[in-house]
């Protein structure tokens, strides 16, 4: 799942930077959360736009809803910026990464849409099979891959504890990560 609220050019993303680290630990043990990346683009670091978008990987979708219409916790992001879109997909699998001890510091998501006349088994095998190679690359924390099956639009989200390097998608800066249940997120 992921909301993404983008910003004025000239929004002081202090206000954010700050928010994160007085609110971000209380979804630290959320239950049915897998994971809560707490992810930022900054303009002032090169991106075309100033826009907070944290992305979730849920184990139940109980936690998820409870998050979204149980009170105060979407209601917060819906008082202070008005309520956004919230992006959902069904997910497909999720692998730690060779650095999944250390602090995630950067953030990649690349989406991809399925052919309309296409099987979709055949693609989300493809994507499954490429992200074991991305899970086993040096400086991953974690990575997942998921559809959209209204838009039939396939993501690739990957947690770096570095600079991603060359690979494609849009860049996030990670400001907080919240894992209540990774353990129950990554299969071995």
């Amino acid at each position: 799942m992921q909301y993404e609220i983008t910003l004025p050019a000239d929004y002081d993303l202090g206000i954010i930077r700050n928010r994160v680290a007085t609110k971000g630990g209380l979804t630290d043990d959320f239950e049915g959360l897998g994971l809560k990346a707490y992810l930022v683009q900054d303009r002032a670091n090169g991106a075309e736009v100033n826009q907070y978008a944290p992305f979730y990987l849920w184990n139940s979708t109980a936690g998820m809803s409870r998050f979204l219409w149980g009170g105060q916790f979407f209601s917060g992001i819906c008082q202070s910026f008005g309520r956004p879109r919230v992006r959902h997909w069904t997910g497909v699998d999720a692998l730690a990464g060779p650095d999944v001890d250390q602090p995630a510091v950067g953030a990649t998501k690349y989406t991809q849409a399925l052919l309309p006349d296409v099987d979709p088994a055949g693609p989300v095998a493809e994507w499954a099979e490429a992200l074991k190679r991305t899970a086993a690359m040096p400086g991953v924390h974690s990575s997942a891959i998921a559809v959209d099956p209204t838009r039939w639009e396939l993501v690739h989200f990957t947690l770096w504890s570095g600079e991603p390097g060359i690979v494609p998608g849009t860049r996030y800066q990670v400001l907080h990560l919240s894992t209540a249940g990774t353990k129950d997120l990554f299969r071995p």
